[in-house]
């Protein structure tokens, strides 16, 4: 019999599926001497370790047999009622759906409701994780003009028509650090009732607010319209993964047969680690820690950047220019006219610092002078001397 490896036959769907471009990235800065500002990765500092530990040790005491056995693929009960609990409108715990990480939602969207050829909208940019979910279903997959608002209503209702779905990220977007403020909210859940265009939120960020919350999200205004997706990773720790769905009870049955198939269920150990960990209002102490802290590294990475690039208002086609995030992790940046983020980046990491070119987070037409800075892993003084190692390194490619 031949096991020669020609005898393989690939699915169609494998062809569309490719190596994250933020991970091929974090493998460059994983050499000696290089401030990362390319990962999405939370601050380890944040991580409630003794927390951790009291509960993994009151988890294995009371019910070490139910701990470790296998489990519902549902979830398990007492922390789906706190999810329910702690979202910002009613939600049946029936309605909630534990997933191994959201990026498992993401997965489990995908292939509950797309199929080959099928239009989905997205906002430009978006997030790269979701379209890696998305293309191995091989839908259409159709870019809605944003702004710094996020997706302008008049080009979405241009587009709405026979769209399986919009996702969106309303808050402290990946990549883009943006939030959508409460007027485009509302237009923008009226527009999709009024067409009946399902939404898929993703708010992984909402919890990482720095001056003021977030507005409502676009679900509490039509549940039944809506997927919300929640993770743990942001605010307890990414190791866990642990993330959540809540689903319309129309679409729910269907979301679960897709997770039965993909892992039977997230790991229950972790589940109820988390649950105890939770039980006393603990994400209501600590999460303001969280907060205090990606505020000062934002302020930190704002100061430093003013510094190096004093002429972006004045000069903003020669200059880095950036925004002001309100929340979350990263702040979106724009080299000088004539200047491409991937052709920089080597050049940038030669002298120290690492960032995420901002192209590949575009479904279509993907602008080369954008980046993504994270400012939540460095400390404060490796932001500076990581800005200053981006300001030579890109007025040094000016030069040439």
């Amino acid at each position: 019999m031949n096991t020669s490896s020609s005898s393989w036959q690939m699915a169609r769907r494998a062809a569309r599926m490719n190596p994250s471009v933020i991970r091929e990235i974090l493998k460059i800065t994983e050499r000696p001497g290089i401030i990362s500002f390319a990962g999405g990765l939370p601050s380890s500092k944040t991580f409630p370790v003794a927390e951790f530990e009291a509960a993994c040790a009151k988890v294995l005491k009371d019910d070490p047999a139910g701990a470790l056995q296998y489990a519902a693929s549902e979830g398990y009960g007492p922390l789906r009622e706190q999810v329910a609990a702690m979202l910002p409108w009613h939600v049946d715990p029936a309605q909630v759906l534990i997933t191994t990480g959201s990026q498992q939602g993401l997965d489990l969207v995908a292939k509950v409701l797309i199929d080959a050829d099928s239009k989905i909208l997205v906002e430009s940019p978006t997030y790269l994780g979701a379209v890696m979910a998305f293309i191995p279903m091989e839908p259409n997959v159709v870019s809605v003009a944003s702004d710094d608002h996020g997706v302008v209503i008049d080009d979405l209702s241009d587009k709405a028509q026979d769209a399986r779905f919009l996702y969106v990220l309303p808050n402290f977007q990946n990549p883009t650090g943006r939030t959508m403020p409460e007027a485009r909210r509302a237009a923008l859940s009226a527009l999709a009732t009024e067409r009946g265009l399902p939404l898929i939120e993703d708010n992984p960020y909402g919890d990482l607010w720095f001056d003021t919350p977030p507005p409502t999200p676009l679900t509490a205004r039509n549940p039944d319209g809506c997927i919300y997706l929640g993770s743990f990773s942001k605010v307890l720790a990414p190791g866990l993964r642990l993330g959540f769905l809540v689903v319309p009870k129309a679409v729910y049955p269907k979301l679960l047969q897709a997770k039965q198939a993909a892992d039977l269920h997230s790991p229950g150990f972790n589940q109820r680690m988390v649950a105890e960990v939770m039980k006393d209002g603990f994400l209501d102490r600590h999460v303001p820690t969280i907060r205090a802290l990606y505020k000062s590294q934002r302020d930190a990475m704002l100061e430093a950047l003013a510094q190096h690039f004093p002429n972006a208002n004045d000069q903003p086609d020669q200059s880095l220019t950036w925004n002001t995030p309100a929340g979350g992790m990263f702040l979106w940046a724009r080299l000088p006219k004539g200047m491409n983020a991937v052709d920089l980046l080597p050049f940038a990491v030669e002298k120290g610092v690492a960032f995420v070119p901002g192209a590949p987070f575009y479904a279509d037409h993907g602008d080369e002078r954008t980046l993504r800075l994270s400012f939540v892993t460095p400390s404060v003084e490796e932001i500076h001397r990581g800005v200053a190692a981006l300001a030579t390194a890109i007025k040094e490619r000016q030069g040439r």
